[in-house]
């Protein structure tokens, strides 16, 4: 990035998750649209703190690209149900590394117990401080790009409403804690006390919000 911080073409802007548990800021949507207004066709988002539940950028991005690095081993089956399952690409770097091809092999044998609605996600390895790999690497993301382009309206349209409904969550969630009052707390003693179940108290706490 350092090489691209004079470059009048690319905007770079480091923002702070304030809390947000998703991997990326809570205000990410409101960037993007005003990046996308400024006229800028590629928007790169670099999460942080990704694992098995921050996986926000799943309703953001067309393409996640997932980086990881030679020596992975265990770590790569203990957050395989997380980040790895929504990864389209699997970038390898530092691949001039000892266990560069075994990282590779355990990413390889990884993706063949993904569900069966996933497509299968390109390996691709990469050694970003003398450029190799690169061009494979953004050979695969303009290829992905292309097979996703058909069913966009569809694919946005899902983005959509899981946006909606975290958001809508998010705020019942707020509203809750704020106002929520007796009733809330009548929910909490029962659910602490076995009377009912978790389910049916979060049930119940809906109820609480509604006029």
């Amino acid at each position: 990035m350092t090489d691209h911080t004079g470059d009048d073409g690319v905007f770079i802007r480091s923002l702070s998750t304030r809390g947000h548990l998703g991997g990326l800021t809570s205000t990410v949507h409101g960037v993007i649209d005003i990046l996308d207004a400024a006229g800028y066709e590629h928007i790169i988002l670099e999460t942080v703190g990704t694992g098995q539940s921050e996986i926000d950028i799943r309703d953001i991005a067309d393409t996640r690209v997932v980086l990881c690095m030679p020596g992975m081993g265990d770590d790569i089956q203990a957050i395989k149900a997380g980040i790895f399952e929504i990864a389209d690409i699997l970038v390898v770097n530092k691949a001039d590394l000892a266990g560069a091809d075994r990282t590779v092999q355990h990413l390889t044998s990884m993706l063949a117990l993904r569900a069966a609605d996933h497509d299968r996600a390109a390996v691709v390895k990469t050694t970003a401080t003398v450029a190799e790999g690169v061009d494979e690497l953004l050979a695969a993301i303009d290829h992905h790009e292309t097979t996703v382009r058909t069913d966009r309206a569809e694919r946005l349209r899902n983005r959509t409403r899981r946006l909606l409904a975290s958001r809508a969550a998010d705020l019942l969630r707020e509203s809750l804690l704020r106002t929520g009052g007796s009733g809330l707390d009548l929910l909490c003693t029962a659910l602490e006390h076995s009377e009912r179940t978790l389910d049916d108290c979060a049930r119940a706490a809906l109820d609480l919000k509604r006029p």
